[in-house]
């Protein structure tokens, strides 16, 4: 495809062919070796040292273990791509060769893929820089899991101390379940503002066999579990959108004792700020009602472990770009695709900056996997999701696709100007 056929010059994405062999092989490195949020130590030694071999001006240790790299190259505007590096507490039951090598974590989100692909992104601006006018930063972010990273990053200065330049767009993506080539977008609120709560329930703990000389903590919370399921089915519109999981109950330690006190974690999805408040407002009338029909000796406390906004689209940006990713990858391999209520921190990146957000997904599975199972009606059975312990998505076509789409996303920012 020669550069009249795009809106930017599609030959700063010819080296690519040349780079894929390395970027499968870093692909498969980054996989094998899967560090948690905020200690990405290994993962930003090897972005930073490519980085720096691409010709960037480097910044680490922002937000703990967040990298920088800023390429200025002459006037026009300022574009900001980010991919996440942290991995999962997660054991790995995928079979392929390069599985982690650390017990019990593993890249179940597909953050290698994002790391991989930013930085073949960054190698191909960096090679084609006499095709584009402008200043390009690329943000490799820690800490997306436990929803800090990017607040990290911004409360250690990134903006505020001009660690970068502030950006005029910011442009991310991130692999998901469907076939491999795929791009899929969806304009406005994508994903879902999210809070992790944690509930303590407090209790008057004593034997088991004599449970009428305690107040059981554990029955409060158990009612509390079943009752919360209600908030959604019984208080949000139909029209409206929201989730409560509860992912995380703990209490006592032994069989024949009553515990003093009974931690449940749960987390609150929405898209609406009335319909999240009003869903934070019944988990915590639920907990204190639960409590006083138990007679407990105090009220329950709520804390809340962290937030996500909600990940909201710009309109003119994703039109902009799709422009892009379809004349390069063809009608049929972009799409619409529903809002998702998963939750993503990089909209902080852009919010802070006051710029607008183009936020993608990549798909990542072999592609006639993802066709068989589509066709068999059997997507959710035999496609594992992100955050599942076989959820590793196939190099090829996926690395190409990523790399592709974020080199042609800045290109058509930075091209022309």
């Amino acid at each position: 495809m020669s550069d009249r056929d795009l809106p930017f010059p599609a030959s700063v994405l010819e080296p690519l062919d040349a780079r894929l062999a390395d970027l499968v092989a870093l692909y498969e490195d980054l996989h094998r070796h899967p560090e948690l949020a905020f200690q990405e130590t290994r993962t930003a030694a090897e972005v930073t040292r490519r980085l720096t071999a691409y010709g960037y001006d480097v910044t680490t240790g922002i937000g703990v273990t967040g990298v920088t790299g800023v390429l200025r190259n002459g006037p026009g505007p300022v574009v900001l791509l980010r991919a996440d590096m942290d991995a999962l507490p997660v054991t790995e039951n995928s079979g392929v060769p390069y599985a982690s090598t650390v017990p019990g974590r593993m890249h179940a989100c597909g953050h290698d893929v994002h790391v991989t692909c930013l930085l073949g992104a960054a190698d191909l601006l960096s090679e084609g820089r006499d095709r584009w006018s402008g200043t390009l930063v690329v943000l490799f972010q820690p800490a997306e899991e436990a929803g800090s990273g990017a607040r990290a990053m911004l409360d250690d200065g990134l903006y505020s101390k001009q660690l970068v330049p502030v950006p005029d767009v910011v442009l991310a993506q991130h692999v998901a379940p469907f076939g491999a080539g795929l791009i899929a977008y969806c304009p406005g609120a994508c994903m879902a503002a999210a809070d992790t709560l944690e509930v303590t329930f407090h209790g008057t703990g004593g034997h088991g066999s004599r449970p009428e000389t305690t107040v059981d903590p554990i029955l409060m919370a158990a009612a509390f579990v079943q009752r919360v399921q209600s908030v959604v089915s019984r208080e949000i519109a139909a029209k409206e959108q929201a989730v409560v999981t509860v992912g995380s109950f703990h209490a006592g330690d032994t069989a024949n004792v009553i515990p003093d006190r009974a931690v449940v974690r749960l987390s609150v999805r929405s898209f609406d700020q009335n319909v999240r408040t009003a869903v934070l407002a019944a988990v915590e009338r639920i907990a204190r009602a639960e409590a006083a029909a138990s007679d407990a000796p105090r009220e329950p406390e709520t804390k809340v472990l962290d937030s996500f906004p909600v990940t909201v689209n710009d309109t003119a940006v994703l039109t902009e770009v799709n422009e892009g990713f379809t004349r390069l990858f063809g009608e049929q391999r972009v799409f619409a695709y529903e809002p998702a209520t998963g939750s993503e921190d990089a909209g902080l990146l852009a919010s802070a900056a006051e710029a607008p957000l183009y936020y993608w997904w990549l798909g990542g599975w072999d592609p006639d996997e993802f066709r068989t199972a589509l066709a068999a009606g059997r997507l959710a059975q035999d496609i594992p999701s992100n955050h599942s312990p076989r959820f590793v998505p196939v190099a090829r076509p996926t690395l190409t696709t990523g790399v592709q789409a974020l080199t042609a996303a800045a290109l058509t920012r930075l091209a022309g100007v």
